[in-house]
């Protein structure tokens, strides 16, 4: 009874924690990336400030939106929200570690997306089709380059779960391989495709030819804008901690992990995702914003760095058998 509660609580502690730290990294981010442009920026608690004040707010729906536009927020907060609680961030022995498949992962994130994506073509605005649209362009490029991201994975650690994959690359000598170098290029550009960050989408703007993410929230205010906005800031959340999990697990606690474990793991997971956020915040004040026409070759070389680290691993695993 008490291992169960113990695991109960870690567990738990780990859904907070994604909660509490979202929008803290997007505050990071933001004001990183300020200091960088030399501007003095927001506050790092200025999202939690937003999301409040969002949340006090009247909803103010559209003449003609259905319900499906009304339920969708819902929808798309609770499977991100899950999909994130599922990553391995302090642990990798948590009680629902056996679920944190990456297919299952990105399943969720494809229903988030389906989902916010019919809610932007709902109301029937020029601007929420244009969003729509090009989400579904970007995701047709994404989501085959995210794959290929766990079929190399998966053939090097024998498995999709998460936890698997983290405990493989701190347990065995996995040594430099350039497969695994290909596979963090292309998830990198995957993480900032589905993040609508920079070159892909700039989070800050509101010019109708430029914006993807932004054009199908235009219609939603109140409660129902704080839970997208909240949506989109656990959503960077999960793929830094994806990025950690799979690249970085050094640190985290393993097994039936003691207290002293655990409170190490906490420590480095902060102070991986500072870096995660600082090294985004670099990156977006360093390059400009490309064309819309321009995504698919961006994307579509993602895809192909990932279709070649699996190659590579498998052509590397024949030859050593």
């Amino acid at each position: 009874m008490a291992d169960l509660m113990h695991a109960l609580v870690l567990q738990g502690g780990q859904m907070f924690l994604v909660l509490v730290l979202a929008p803290l990294l997007m505050g990071v981010v933001r004001r990183i990336k300020a200091r960088l442009q030399r501007r003095r920026g927001a506050d790092l608690l200025q999202p939690y400030y937003d999301l409040w004040k969002l949340l006090r707010k009247e909803v103010v729906p559209a003449e003609n939106a259905s319900r499906f536009y009304r339920i969708a927020p819902y929808v798309i907060f609770a499977a991100i929200w899950v999909a994130a609680a599922l990553v391995p961030t302090f642990a990798s022995g948590l009680m629902f570690n056996w679920s944190a498949d990456l297919i299952v992962i990105v399943g969720l994130l494809a229903t988030a997306r389906f989902t916010l994506a019919l809610a932007g073509m709902d109301v029937g605005t020029s601007f929420g089709g244009i969003g729509a649209s090009r989400e579904m362009m970007i995701a047709v490029f994404a989501e085959p380059a995210m794959l290929m991201v766990v079929f190399t994975l998966s053939m090097l650690a024998h498995s999709t779960q998460l936890s698997a994959i983290a405990d493989y690359l701190i347990l065995q000598p996995v040594g430099l391989r350039i497969s695994l170098g290909l596979t963090l290029v292309t998830f990198t550009i995957v993480l900032l495709a589905e993040n609508a960050r920079i070159p892909v989408d700039n989070p800050a703007t509101h010019l109708e030819l430029t914006m993807v993410h932004e054009a199908m929230l235009l219609e939603y205010s109140g409660r129902h804008l704080a839970l997208l906005e909240f949506a989109a800031a656990i959503k960077l959340l999960l793929y830094v901690s994806i990025f950690i999990c799979l690249f970085f697990p050094f640190g985290m606690a393993t097994g039936a992990p003691a207290a002293a474990a655990i409170l190490v793991g906490v420590l480095l997971y902060l102070l991986k995702l500072g870096i995660g956020g600082s090294l985004l915040a670099l990156g977006e004040s360093a390059v400009a914003k490309m064309r819309v026409f321009r995504l698919g070759e961006f994307l579509g070389m993602a895809f192909v760095l990932g279709l070649l680290a699996v190659l590579l691993l498998f052509v590397t695993r024949g030859v050593r058998g």
